[in-house]
């Protein structure tokens, strides 16, 4: 398609002749392509804030929990407490094969951290070295708890960030200070930067984590865990050993084998699959709305030059009179409809970046990371697909002004 000034001057002028018209029309493009872009940009910047809440947690993980039963069984009552024991995880490893990590997991909480003159409100967590299967943590200083802390049942924490930013000074190394919980002096052998959003037993930031051996000790619990953790082997699904599991639970403390209630079951694997399914499906309705969007756009493109080649019905007779040839008029009725498009296109991406960079400067404003900005691949993707779109807004249009024939164009005016 050749282009020259003369073609842009009359582009121009034919685009600017109506410009309420070309501006009503040049509206629905402009929106469109705002929409398809500021719809996906938004539903990236969503996925990654609430894949955030689930950073660091194994996708193959499940919880098991102690609650009241919900069936009389073997003389107990039903509505009997009971508690998860040490024993259980022996049984479940011995047992459960397919099982990769199982590890307990014991918390208290209105506990106090004090260092100096400084108090923050926490939780007290008690665990193995192997917790970090279940649940990674980005060490900032020092390490985590490890086997010689539980063999000893050592004096050792590790602090959460909220707590280390509440306790100590910014950039202050906390290792080797003591802190006091419970009326009990630990020494911070470690500091957590994880988040923990994902709150099983309260969130990594706010809980002070000792040994577990140690919390066992401390609190008096003996032989009771509050949650059994677990992984699975790669191939095996947490769905596919959680019975198995709950029948072993419940015949070692005489529960009924269909009473619901008592063993509290979290599938994290589950969970991760049903919010990637969630995610597919606003990604799809995304793309469906912008796209029907920016399509009934460019159909507005399409009868607005419609418009335009009857009305300069006369003008083309004459051109094909004086030797234009079909292959002219298509050219120029196209580059027409594709200027119109791209212009209000770009107006409408450059619009959308700018809303979404917004977006993310106030989703950041506490220090996240969160990108709402759509990627340059897709920016050039959605300029091409402007590009198409205006080729087959005009295509119609073209044709209609091909089949005009010189002698009856002239004979109207």
């Amino acid at each position: 398609m050749k282009i020259d000034m003369d073609t842009c001057e009359e582009i121009l002028i034919t685009i600017t002749r109506n410009k309420t018209r070309s501006l009503l029309t040049a509206f629905g493009v402009f929106w469109g392509i705002f929409m398809l872009v500021a719809l996906i940009g938004g539903g990236q910047g969503l996925e990654e804030m609430m894949k955030k809440n689930f950073e660091g947690f194994a996708t193959n993980s499940g919880f098991l929990a102690a609650q009241r039963t919900g069936e009389a069984y073997k003389g107990f009552r039903k509505g009997r407490w009971w508690d998860l024991e040490a024993t259980d995880i022996n049984r479940l490893r011995s047992q459960v094969k397919e099982a990769e990590v199982i590890t307990p997991s014991a918390a208290r909480w209105g506990s106090k951290a004090v260092y100096e003159d400084k108090k923050y409100d926490c939780s007290v967590k008690g665990l193995y070295p192997d917790y970090l299967h279940i649940e990674s943590q980005e060490i900032a200083y020092g390490r985590f708890i490890n086997d010689v802390d539980i063999k000893e049942a050592r004096k050792v924490c590790v602090i959460g960030k909220r707590i280390y930013e509440s306790l100590f000074k910014p950039d202050e190394d906390p290792c080797g200070k003591y802190i006091r919980v419970d009326g009990i002096y630990y020494q911070v052998i470690g500091m957590s930067a994880s988040e923990g959003n994902m709150s099983i037993q309260g969130r990594s930031s706010e809980a002070v984590i000792l040994p577990f051996t140690t919390m066992q000790q401390t609190y008096n619990l003996g032989g009771q865990i509050d949650v059994i953790c677990f992984t699975v082997k790669h191939g095996v699904k947490v769905s596919d050993i959680h019975p198995r599991m709950e029948q072993i639970i419940k015949a070692a403390h005489y529960i009924a084998p269909n009473d619901k209630q008592a063993l509290m079951y979290l599938n994290a694997e589950a969970m991760f699959s049903m919010i990637d399914n969630l995610f597919t499906g606003i990604h799809i309705l995304i793309w469906m709305v912008g796209l029907g969007t920016l399509l009934a756009g460019a159909i507005g493109v399409s009868n607005i030059m419609m418009v335009t080649v009857k009305e300069r019905t006369t003008e083309i007779g004459i051109r094909r009179a004086i030797g234009a040839r079909p292959k002219d008029i298509l050219q120029q009725i196209l580059s027409e409809s594709i200027v119109l498009t791209a212009l209000a296109g770009m107006c409408g991406i450059s619009f959308a970046v700018i809303v979404l960079q917004l977006t993310e400067m106030a989703a950041n404003s506490n220090g996240g990371d969160i990108r709402f900005q759509v990627t340059f691949g897709l920016a050039v993707g959605t300029c091409i697909l402007l590009i198409a779109l205006g080729m087959l807004a005009g295509l119609a249009p073209a044709y209609r002004a091909m089949a005009i024939k010189p002698i009856e164009a002239i004979r109207e005016e």
